[in-house]
């Protein structure tokens, strides 16, 4: 059929038997739903998004240039992060809003009080969430990869 897209099962998927079965219809954007299930959550376990045995980052804080498992580039271009940076800062936006209104809604604390612990809460919520929105949006970029069939995005099981 003309203008139909390749299949995910085309040469590149079918090196051996490590690499994922996706042919089944389904999905968004070319790639089937099992595969995004994986791949958000070996993420939030900060492993690799296509293997699942390669530890993302080197630090809390700081992604690995690749796997060391399979080799996947985590960071392919300069910025690729932005989508983190904002991921993070609307997850911290709605997080403080939450604390705001909990407060003010559920409590008669004066406005000193409120701060002094609305404050903490908020930090010590963008300290533990930070790793976790680079690992998703690492997800993202690689899945985006996957649907785009691009040549170095081999799901594996």
């Amino acid at each position: 059929m003309v203008g139909a897209a390749a299949p995910l099962t085309a040469p590149m998927m079918e090196e051996g038997p490590a690499v994922l079965d996706e042919s089944r219809e389904g999905g968004r954007d070319g790639v089937p739903g099992r595969l995004w299930r994986t791949c958000f959550t070996r993420a939030l376990r900060r492993r690799c998004p296509q293997c699942g045995a390669g530890a993302l980052f080197a630090t809390r804080f700081r992604l690995r240039a690749e796997c060391a498992e399979c080799g996947l580039v985590y960071r392919r271009d300069q910025g690729v992060m932005t989508g983190s940076m904002c991921r993070s800062a609307a997850g911290r936006e709605v997080f403080a809003v939450l604390v705001i209104a909990a407060v003010w809604l559920g409590t008669d604390w004066g406005p000193w009080v409120s701060i002094a612990v609305g404050v903490p809460l908020v930090a010590a919520f963008c300290y533990a969430f930070q790793p976790y929105s680079m690992a998703l949006w690492v997800a993202v970029e690689y899945l985006t990869d996957v649907g785009n069939r691009e040549p170095w995005a081999r799901p594996r099981r």
